[in-house]
């Protein structure tokens, strides 16, 4: 593990290096078809969704939350061969000491400061659970909360008929970001020194605000380089389909600007997204950016962005939003600028 967490400093280190002319202002993508979905193994899950993904020496590692009407938990699974992805075994983390109930929304990351795995997910507060091992679905520890009081203030003052979901951590050298979202337009973050995380997380303030349709959930934050980072945020169509937008800033705490940012011009959305053979979805949500950086601070490769995400046949968009058969698939950028 120490040698990964090497590799992986010395790669953002080349990276840092690299022109930020490499990130594109607007993006075309191709999609896979549905790639994975819920096993016919007595779970009687309706989907698979929001899905958190890095990738070690070729074997990608994939935690998602498994979704049918009583609620919500997790999965782990690996595989080496994304046309090969659905034969995965399932690993379900209720059977870890994260245990049974409400999880859901999960972002790993290696925490190289501790030398362990971090996952970062909802239970009701922002949770988190450590392992030494990514590989070793029974070796996460128990929950522990981020906000020992519960929710916020400043969240209850603006969530509406809104939920708090979709938390995120990404670290610059000095401090550690905790975002969240309510569905009603308010992106919060909240931020620790890097040598106290995870604990200490502050008070949330509003990092982007607007109607809720256009800052839903699901944001994604990565470092491109030290003084770019790309926020990617999943907002509602004019029809109710969803896509992503994007924006870029140089530090992690303000100044986000729009990048491609529409329905029209997206990050990823039906606009920009061309199908092998018939669409099989219109909406182009929760998911991430793959990484083969592991560290905290989340870096990504902007040349040939490959997307992991959830999608939804329309035929099937019916019903308790819980039971919707969501799947995920994979969108690999097709107009790389490097």
């Amino acid at each position: 593990m120490k040698f990964l967490a090497l590799l992986a400093a010395a790669s953002i280190q080349q990276l840092a290096s690299r022109q930020a002319k490499s990130l594109s202002s607007n993006f075309t993508w191709k999609s896979t078809g549905p790639l994975i979905g819920p096993k016919d193994d007595g779970r009687n899950l309706a989907g698979i969704k929001d899905p958190t993904i890095v990738e070690i020496n070729g074997t990608y590692h994939v935690f998602s939350s498994t979704s049918q009407l009583a609620g919500y938990n997790m999965v782990y699974f690996s595989f080496t061969d994304f046309e090969k992805a659905g034969s995965a075994e399932f690993h379900y983390l209720d059977q870890s000491p994260i245990g049974t109930g409400y999880r859901a929304a999960p972002e790993v990351f290696f925490f190289e400061p501790h030398g362990l795995w971090y996952l970062i997910y909802q239970n009701g507060n922002a949770a988190y659970s450590t392992n030494k091992n990514i590989s070793d679905p029974l070796g996460w520890t128990a929950p522990t909360n981020f906000y020992p009081n519960g929710r916020p203030a400043i969240i209850s003052e603006n969530i509406g008929a809104g939920y708090w979901v979709d938390m995120w951590v990404i670290c610059d050298k000095t401090t550690c970001h905790l975002f969240s979202s309510d569905d009603n337009g308010q992106l919060y973050r909240s931020e620790t020194p890097i040598g106290d995380f995870p604990k200490g997380m502050s008070e949330p303030v509003i990092a982007l605000q607007g109607k809720k349709e256009d800052l839903f959930e699901a944001v994604c934050i990565h470092r491109i380089t030290d003084d770019q980072y790309l926020l990617v945020i999943e907002a509602i169509g004019a029809t109710g389909e969803r896509y992503f937008r994007s924006f870029t800033s140089n530090r992690i705490a303000e100044g986000w600007k729009p990048l491609a940012a529409t329905e029209e011009n997206p990050f990823a959305g039906a606009a920009n997204v061309e199908f092998e053979g018939t669409p099989w979805t219109k909406s182009i949500s929760h998911g991430e950016i793959i990484r083969t950086h592991l560290d905290q601070t989340l870096t990504i490769d902007p040349c040939k962005l490959r997307f992991l995400y959830q999608g939804l046949d329309p035929a099937l968009n019916s019903g308790e939003y819980n039971a919707l058969p969501w799947r995920l698939a994979l969108i690999t950028q097709t107009n790389s600028a490097c």
